[in-house]
Order: structure tokens, then sequence, then C-alpha cells
């Protein structure tokens, strides 16, 4: 199948699970039928799929990928000793394991064509992904507590895991608990990846979104946790932070350089 021929069977596929939308008629513009794909990908809840879609979307996924073009840590230079910063596309970045930005529901954004980056790690990882954590929120039996983290494979990602976790929604005045809860996330996952085996992980900028946290502030406890648990518990894993906006770029790059 071409690319084009797998992108019209998802979206058949996907549209017959919902009857609702029987009548919508699929564009014939590869953008628009990219951001229909993608809307029905967002909004398809955790139901069991056939061996059939999986092939067809795995290589389509890995196709779209392809295209992006994809980074190894190996293409890195480190800006402090097992220390990186890199600014691109977290779904097309090469390491052992990538942080999601996730909510308390474990299970992705269900809004479609969401900014966020927890939207662009279940869209480009599969279908796969949000059953699998829909399986772990079954087996916790309620919601993922702020400043906890799973970990997952990452299916159709360039990375081998997903390490997801939630981070401190802000209202008004940021406090001492946010702070608190921030280093948690860090802290959570450098564990959880290490009880894994990994060997590298690549944070995104945790809570900065759609939460509300100081890009700053976030950036300098995001540093300082990863340092400390690094000397406390000399860990060699490579870490990433991985950035998407100039502004996080800027502020990371003048907060490793001055330390």
């Amino acid at each position: 199948m071409t690319q084009r021929e797998r992108r019209k069977y998802l979206i058949v596929a996907l549209l017959k699970e919902r009857p609702q939308y029987s009548k919508i008629e699929i564009p014939s513009d590869e953008r628009e039928q990219k951001t229909l794909l993608r809307s029905l990908f967002n909004i398809r809840m955790p139901l069991p799929v056939t061996e059939e879609f999986l092939t067809v979307q795995d290589a389509y996924l890995q196709e779209e990928t392809m295209q992006k073009g994809m980074t190894a840590l190996s293409d890195l230079e480190p800006v402090q000793k097992g220390i990186y910063l890199w600014r691109g596309d977290i779904t097309t970045l090469q390491c052992d394991g990538i942080v999601n930005a996730a909510n308390s529901g474990m299970l992705g954004c269900f809004c479609p064509n969401h900014g966020c980056i927890d939207n662009a790690i279940h869209t480009f990882a599969g279908v796969q992904l949000r059953l699998a954590c829909a399986e772990l929120m079954k087996q916790q039996g309620h919601e993922e507590e702020t400043g906890k983290a799973k970990i997952t494979p990452a299916y159709n990602l360039q990375s081998r895991f997903v390490l997801h976790t939630v981070g401190p929604i802000i209202h008004g005045w940021l406090t001492k608990k946010d702070e608190e809860l921030l280093a948690a996330c860090y802290r959570s996952c450098l564990e959880l990846a290490e009880q894994n085996g990994l060997k590298s992980i690549a944070f995104c900028c945790i809570s900065t979104g759609e939460f509300c946290f100081p890009n700053d502030k976030a950036a300098q406890i995001a540093i300082q946790t990863v340092k400390e648990y690094k000397r406390q518990t000399h860990s060699e894993i490579e870490v990433i932070f991985n950035v998407y906006k100039e502004l996080d770029y800027n502020i990371y790059q003048e907060l490793l350089r001055a330390d």
C-alpha cells in the first residue's frame, strides 16, 4: 500500500467505529486527510483493534516519522557530562525513553489536533499506547497522582519506552508544594527509568504548557533535580532536556552554561 492508501484505510476504519460520523466525506487534500486522521486517533477510546489495522497503522506512522527525520542521541553533543540540550520534536528522538507530560487520567489527550506533547506522543505512538495506559490505570484503580510516573513501550516512536508523569497544575501563585511536586516528577522518571534498565532519557518541559508552570522556574527545578539525582545516586544515565520553543531553549542554555 502507498502512504495515501494506508491513510485512507485508517480513516475509513476509524469512521466505521463511530456511526455518527458516517456522513463525513474524506477530503482529497493530503493535509486535510492528515488532520482528519489525527483527530480520529485523538478521540478514539481504548478499545480492541484488529491485527490488520495495527499492521497498516504501524507502517503508516513509521513512514511519517521517517519523512519528518530522526535524531539519535549519538548525534548530539553534551553541554555537560551526561547532560544534553536539544530543540526538536520528541517523537523523532532515538533514545531509550522519552517523558510524556500526562494528565491524571493517563490516557492521552482526547482533544482533536491539540498542540500539547501528550497529543503528539499518543498520535505517533499509535492506538496501542492508549490501550497500554488504560490497562495500567485499570490495574491501579484510581487516577495517577501528581509527581509519580508510569512506563510503557513506545510502539511506533523512535524511543524504546515512554515514561508518563503528571506535573502540577498552577492556579494563581506558584507555591513551594508546586515546586516539590515538579521535582518529584523528574525524580520518579529517573528512578523508574533506571529500574527498567534505561541508559538515556529525554525530558520534555513538564507542566510549562497547559499546566502554566513558569518556564524559567521549571527549568531551574529540572536541572537541579537531575544533577542532584545523578550526584546522590552516582547514576550514569544520560539526560536530554528536550525543548520545542525558542524561549525554553534560551532558558536552558543560559542555566546550563552558568552552572
